[in-house]
């Protein structure tokens, strides 16, 4: 596509592109583009003047030459980046900030006086209105305040002073509507781009795709432990699905053929076929922003305090305003003090600054669910971590196979891998990955297969039972034997590698050898984590009690347990809990699960189970244990800044009341200090957290 270059420095370009103008949806499309091209560090698009702005590392050719080759009909891009992307919230907001800043300055320059009044007592009764509705709903909050100030002012015939608090109660209305729109957005956006693959059913087959690639009628097959990616109907099967996410319901639902299931539940138990009914993303969106908005139990306990302060604080304003004139007669200085509230800083810079401290997080990679749970990460005082793929590497990989019968190696792996690709788990695609390495090509042969949490997979091959686990799964629960002459092979397995076992008919056919090496920064991360305030390190795992204590020596926790089932994992921490402890929960699997909603927070590795990751109340990225450490310095700052916040605004607002009483500031002056102060205030709750800790 044709474009000018307007300026040019080493490192940073901008360019406008020739075209007459440029709709949201171009200017989303471009950024996508612009922003996904290798060496650029950052970009920015101007739909008004069709500019755009770009930050580069590299070559510069490089860049402009696919600049050059780009076509907005070519550019894939998400469906839910181009109807979420915030770009037209942010236009129609400062449309209308300015359309009220003009209309307020022609009405002052060309309406004569006795119109400017009639119209402000006609607007004041919106205001008084509201007022006298929230008395009659036996409450005395802001919207008091406002009403009184108001009222009062039309009654002295003040029309100037009613129109003013009106203008800036209507600026500050808007700001914070906007600011707190703009966070949701942001942040209900970063948490719900997210692109999976999904079993599509074809031809009795089963061929797993991208999710992009389904349209409305497909048949897709979703298995115990993962997420539901589309609306749509059960076909075939029943299962138990988690609509918590959605409903808020606490028990698993019943669904079999005929019910309808909804996208971003959790599928707990079972096996379904949907026919797809909905593939746009907006439910999904949706559905986030409900939850960050609208879900009490999201939000922080600073929060609601917050909140609760500020609804006490309105009697004390009413009642000052009262006092302030019997005292001094004054009706100007009694207004002054009724101008002043500490309700809107209180109710706003509060949400704004748990809102950003969420997408700050999202930055590192790093999702959370709600403020309730950086709260609880703040005040925790013990993590418990699973082992296999938190505190060793998130992807295993297997070093060898051990035959214990006539098959092949390769294909004994074929088996595994054809069993295990159903099942995400950090060891399951380590056996999938060295059968793709291998170019083991894996055809569905098996029947139903059966997932048994935290032991095993069960199937038949060509009427041969096939189970592939634990050594307590294989060789306790199921009763598998070891071919007699094979006895001295399996005694002498190397004991270095962690160990999964397959059994064909009751016989051991073969034991994979996967390496499962701790990450090089545990023991570090462990350290930081203890300096940022965690008392208590545990790790559990179902591993035997030799390869457990050799990881907890190294890793450096305080207790750990071995060959531990999930519910111990949950009963250990519930145990935590009752003794006073905060407790956070790390892991990635289907055998997790329990534990994590167990604990107060409950954190999930990303490429871990789509179950853990839903129940998780936070999200982190596979590839660095110090993502917690910036969890929970993250936390403590935002504990910090809200109390910080408290002080601010009620020693700003108490000076402004001061002010008032002593007759040194209007009520109008009062009313612009108090919405700029609240408006400064929630700015500066938008700024991140840790950079601020940097700068000190």
């Amino acid at each position: 596509m044709k474009f000018i270059i307007k300026h040019d420095i080493r490192g940073r370009l901008r360019i406008h592109m020739v075209q007459s103008r440029m709709s949201y949806e171009e200017a989303d499309t471009l950024l996508y583009y612009i922003e996904n091209l290798s060496g650029v560090t950052s970009a920015k698009v101007f739909e008004r003047t069709c500019d755009a702005s770009i930050s580069y590392k590299g070559d510069r050719e490089t860049l402009l030459q696919a600049l050059r080759i780009f076509q907005y009909q070519t550019t894939d891009v998400p469906a839910d980046l181009l109807a979420h992307s915030g770009r037209e919230l942010n236009s129609t907001y400062q449309e209308k900030l300015v359309q009220k800043v003009v209309l307020r300055a022609g009405s002052k320059l060309f309406l004569p006086y006795p119109i400017r009044a009639a119209y402000a007592a006609f607007k004041s009764l919106h205001y008084i209105w509201k007022g006298l509705r929230c008395l009659a709903g036996r409450k005395l909050e802001v919207e008091v305040l406002d009403a009184t100030a108001i009222g009062v002012s039309v009654l002295r015939a003040d029309f100037d002073t009613a129109s003013s608090i009106m203008f800036l109660l209507g600026i500050g209305e808007l700001l914070e509507e906007w600011t707190h729109k703009k966070s949701v957005d942001d942040l209900a956006r970063s948490m719900s781009l997210n692109v999976s693959k999904v079993w599509l059913k074809k031809d009795d087959q089963e061929i797993l795709v991208s999710s992009k690639d389904i349209k409305p009628g497909d048949e897709v097959i979703v298995r115990m432990g993962n997420v539901i990616p589309f609306d749509g109907i059960v076909c075939e099967g029943e299962a138990t699905v988690n609509q918590a996410s959605l409903t808020g319901e606490s028990e698993p639902v019943r669904k079999d053929r005929g019910t309808y299931v909804y996208a971003g539940t959790v599928l707990e138990e079972g096996e379904l076929t949907i026919q797809v009914k909905a593939i746009s993303g907006s439910t999904r969106f949706e559905k986030i922003v409900t939850m960050i908005e609208d879900s009490e139990k999201l939000k922080s306990g600073v929060e609601s305090k917050a909140e609760s302060l500020a609804d006490r604080l309105v009697p004390y304003t009413l009642g000052g305003t009262v006092l302030t004139w019997l005292l001094t007669r004054n009706v100007t200085k009694a207004l002054a003090v009724l101008m002043v509230d500490f309700s809107c800083a209180l109710k706003l810079a509060m949400p704004i600054s748990v809102l950003s401290a969420i997408r700050e997080a999202q930055s590192h990679h790093i999702t959370v669910k709600g403020g309730k749970f950086l709260e609880a990460v703040s005040a925790a005082d013990t993590i418990v971590f699973d082992k296999t793929g938190t505190l060793t590497k998130a992807k295993p990989t297997v070093v060898d196979v051990v035959a214990f019968d006539h098959h092949s190696k390769d294909e004994l792996l074929r088996i595994a891998a054809c069993l295990e690709e159903h099942f995400p788990h950090s060891m399951a695609k380590a056996v999938v990955l060295a059968a793709k390495n291998r170019q083991l090509d894996h055809e569905e042969m098996h029947s139903k297969v059966n997932y048994i949490v935290a032991h095993g997979i069960s199937t038949s091959i060509d009427d041969h039972k096939v189970i592939i686990g634990s050594h307590h799964f294989v060789f306790e629960d199921e009763g598998c034997m070891i071919p007699e002459d094979q006895m001295e092979k399996f005694q002498n397995l190397p004991t270095e590698y962690s160990h999964l076992y397959m059994a064909i008919d009751n016989q051991l056919a073969a034991v994979i050898c996967i390496e499962d090496p701790l990450r090089p920064e545990a023991a570090d991360a462990v350290r930081a984590l203890k300096a940022a305030g965690i008392r208590h390190v545990v790790m559990m795992t179902g591993d035997s009690e030799r390869t457990a204590a050799a990881i907890a020596k190294r890793v450096g926790v305080d207790e750990y347990y071995a060959e531990v089932l999930p519910e111990d994992k949950a009963n250990y921490i519930e145990k935590c809990k009752a003794r006073g402890s905060k407790v956070i929960m790390v892991g990635d699997g289907i055998n997790d699960s329990p534990a994590l909603s167990a604990a107060d927070a409950g954190v999930a590795i990303s490429d871990g189970a789509e179950i853990a990751r839903e129940i998780a109340d936070i999200t982190v990225a596979a590839d660095d244990l110090y993502q917690l450490v910036i969890l929970k310095n993250l936390s403590n700052l935002l504990m910090k800044r809200i109390h910080r916040n408290y002080r601010t605004i009620v020693g700003f607002n108490t000076g402004l009341i001061g002010l008032g009483v002593t007759g040194i500031l209007q009520p109008t002056t009062s009313a612009l200090l108090h919405n700029t102060s609240t408006l400064l205030i929630s700015l500066n709750n938008m700024k991140p957290l840790l950079n601020e800790e940097t700068d000190h």
